[in-house]
């Protein structure tokens, strides 16, 4: 590892942009200037194989110190993930196995390292130290903390208040992230908002066993593509990182107007004045919102395909969003394979949906409709469906189009 880093002139854009709070930002700003490698954990629990916009804001500041000479140090949670993380749990989550969180893991480290440098990476594993725990350190553990102090966090409050159920294996989580923090001799905590309580646990932890307290660095909670709740898979809401070059570029090209200066803020390098400069020219509305937001849709793209791709998603979305022409090429099927099809059947089957959940879901916000050969355009509802017949094109939503053959 490097024995000394770069220290910026300006620390501004390391501790301000893309930053909601740091404990204690005094102590993190003296420990840059010092110009010594930091150790930066973060650690993620492989509950679910995607990651989305919404995690790329603290990967981002990751590479962003990495890129000065300090360590990152990913912690793989193969033993919390079959827990479950309670933070913001309104109830208790279902406990994965071990196969399911590797396969998970597999997953999330392939779309990890495309932002964070691989090759600069530490990458550990909690089996590594659980795994030889016995019931004796356990005990030890837990009696460190107790019961009181973890009823005052937020969400088991809520959910002691109305009588909800919390699992004692629940209470174990912080710990166990907390303990993480002490086997590797974590420097700096990464994490969201949601994440403030367990990284506090680690920074009491580590000052309880003798070492210096980590500091506690938080990103704030990206807002998803429908402009109210954090970016989330299960909201619907979310921009996936191995999303195809069209839907990702479709998917920011939705995002609300009042969304565009903070997603230029936290997942590009687009200078701060020219961010405030964005600004001011929408609250005045001397410009037109839909340039800065085909700009960002253009970037964003790029970073995580190229340029030809983030060029051939922006030629599509116009023409067939803006001038709402049929595009180029999609796929096709046999009028014999869909014609008795009832049509949330018929959405997911043919790929328009991603399950007859999120089919429903479009049929009701009318987002389905029926372009017949003739360029007639006719709205799918929940009480009627037209007959297909070959020729026909069916679309769901803005961008996804499936033509009906013989």
């Amino acid at each position: 590892m490097t024995s000394r880093v770069e220290i910026p002139d300006n620390l501004s854009p390391i501790i301000n942009r893309g930053v909601s709070r740091i404990i204690s930002e005094e102590e993190f700003t003296a420990m840059l200037q010092r110009g010594t490698p930091l150790r930066l954990k973060m650690g993620f629990d492989p509950s679910r194989p995607d990651i989305h916009l919404g995690h790329v804001v603290g990967l981002r500041k990751l590479r962003q110190l990495q890129d000065l000479g300090h360590q990152v140090i990913l912690i793989v949670g193969d033993w919390t993930a079959q827990i479950g993380d309670p933070s913001g749990r309104s109830a208790t989550r279902t406990m994965l196995t071990h196969a399911e969180v590797l396969e998970n893991a597999e997953s999330y480290m392939r779309q990890f390292f495309k932002v964070v440098d691989r090759d600069r990476t530490q990458v550990e594993w909690q089996s590594q130290w659980f795994g030889e725990f016995t019931l004796a350190n356990v005990i030890e553990l837990t009696s460190r903390f107790t019961i009181n102090q973890f009823l005052h966090r937020e969400d088991f409050a809520n959910r002691y208040s109305q009588n909800q159920p919390i699992a004692i294996t629940e209470m174990l989580y912080p710990l166990m992230q907390a303990y993480d923090s002490v086997v590797i001799e974590s420097d700096v905590e990464f994490g969201g908002t949601d994440q403030m309580f367990n990284l506090l646990v680690g920074r009491e932890l580590q000052g309880m066993m003798g070492q210096t307290p980590q500091q506690c660095f938080m990103m704030p909670i990206l807002v998803g593509t429908d402009g109210v709740q954090k970016m989330s898979k299960s909201l619907g809401n979310y921009v996936a990182l191995e999303e195809p070059p069209q839907e990702m570029y479709g998917k920011l090209m939705s995002l609300p107007d009042s969304l565009i200066a903070s997603y230029y803020e936290y997942l590009t390098d687009v200078p701060d004045a020219d961010i405030s400069e964005m600004r001011q020219a929408m609250e005045s509305e001397s410009a037109n919102p839909m340039d800065f937001k085909k700009r960002l849709a253009r970037y964003i793209t790029a970073v995580f395909h190229d340029d030809g791709a983030a060029n051939a998603a922006e030629s599509h979305f116009e023409q067939v969003v803006q001038r709402r022409d049929l595009p180029d090429d999609m796929p096709e099927f046999s009028i014999a394979d869909v014609a008795d099809l009832p049509i949330n059947r018929l959405l997911a089957q043919t790929g328009l949906a991603a399950s007859n959940g999120e089919a429903r879901r479009l049929i009701t916000q009318g987002a389905v409709e029926i372009i017949r050969s003739d360029g007639e355009r006719i709205s799918v509802s929940a009480e009627s469906a037209p007959t297909l017949a070959p020729g026909d094109v069916v679309r769901a939503g803005r961008r996804r189009y499936v033509r009906v053959v013989e």
